[in-house]
């Protein structure tokens, strides 16, 4: 076999090893951009892209001190990085080890979460305990955790029931759940400014309708006054669900891939029945 013979079968699996080097780099970037989502690491990129054009810029036009300081920051950087983001870089290497690249671990793993979460607000209801915990999707709650408690904490029907106990300072708030794990409790919400909605309705019925308005979350509520269950996405209401619906609405609106093709279109639809405003007044002054 010639030398040119020889390149020319080597060429293709070139091409294809290339394929695969830039299919796994753009995998990699993929999740690692899931992983900042919604936290202040995305923030400290963008002031470190800021500060890469500034020092391009100082460059062009000949500023030397302002160079020169600029390549002593860029020296410490990474170990800056690591210090300030050592939980993000730990939480993102421990994603990786719990879900590679493969969906069937992940999906039997947010299986046991729902569980968790219908068997948690199906107690709340039979004991009329007021709940609201708010699902994180595509956009980032980072804001919203920061002004609760934070907690880190892996979702437990146990924890759950505590958390919105009324001996406990935390159950007037929210609880934000970002992916596996209890981000945060007594979280404050925007309340919905939609002046069609029935006056009747308590405040956590209004910040579950807030929230699900100004992001893509989902909102679980469980009535103090009626123990109703309720869940709210796209600024819309489904009420008085059994647990069996609930289920159903999560796995459909969290973990579906069809739910997910369209963020913005509407997910749950209101119910019109003749009733809705007998179930109104049955939920008067629940907060």
């Amino acid at each position: 076999m010639s030398l040119e013979s020889f390149i020319e079968f080597l060429e293709p699996v070139s091409n294809w090893k290339d394929l695969l080097d830039l299919l796994m780099v753009t995998t990699v970037l993929y999740y690692l951009l899931l992983l900042i989502r919604g936290t202040r690491a995305v923030q400290v990129i963008l002031g470190i892209l800021v500060l890469v054009l500034i020092y391009t810029s100082a460059r062009a036009f000949g500023l030397p001190a302002l160079e020169t300081t600029l390549e002593n920051f860029f020296i410490i950087l990474p170990v800056a990085i690591i210090v300030l983001f050592q939980h993000e870089i730990r939480r993102a290497l421990a994603s990786f080890g719990r879900t590679p690249f493969w969906g069937f671990a992940a999906r039997e793993e947010v299986g046991d979460l729902f569980n968790d979460v219908v068997l948690a607000a199906s107690t709340l209801s039979e004991r009329k305990i007021g709940a609201l915990i708010v699902f994180e999707r595509r956009e980032g709650l980072r804001n919203y955790i920061e002004n609760g408690i934070q907690m880190d904490a892996i979702v437990s029907m146990d924890l759950l029931i505590s958390v919105f106990h009324p001996d406990t300072p935390t159950h007037d708030g929210a609880v934000i759940i970002q992916g596996d794990r209890m981000a945060a409790a007594s979280c404050f919400l925007p309340l919905t400014r939609g002046s069609e909605l029935s006056s009747e309705l308590g405040t956590r019925h209004r910040a579950a309708l807030g929230i699900s308005e100004e992001t893509d979350a989902l909102a679980l509520v469980v009535s103090e006054e009626t123990g109703a269950i309720s869940v709210v996405v796209g600024g819309d209401m489904e009420r008085r669900l059994s647990t069996g619906t609930l289920r159903t609405l999560l796995y459909k609106y969290l973990l579906s891939d069809s739910a997910d093709d369209d963020p913005q279109r509407v997910l749950v639809r209101k119910r019109r029945s003749k009733d809705d405003g007998t179930a109104a007044a049955a939920e008067a002054g629940a907060p």
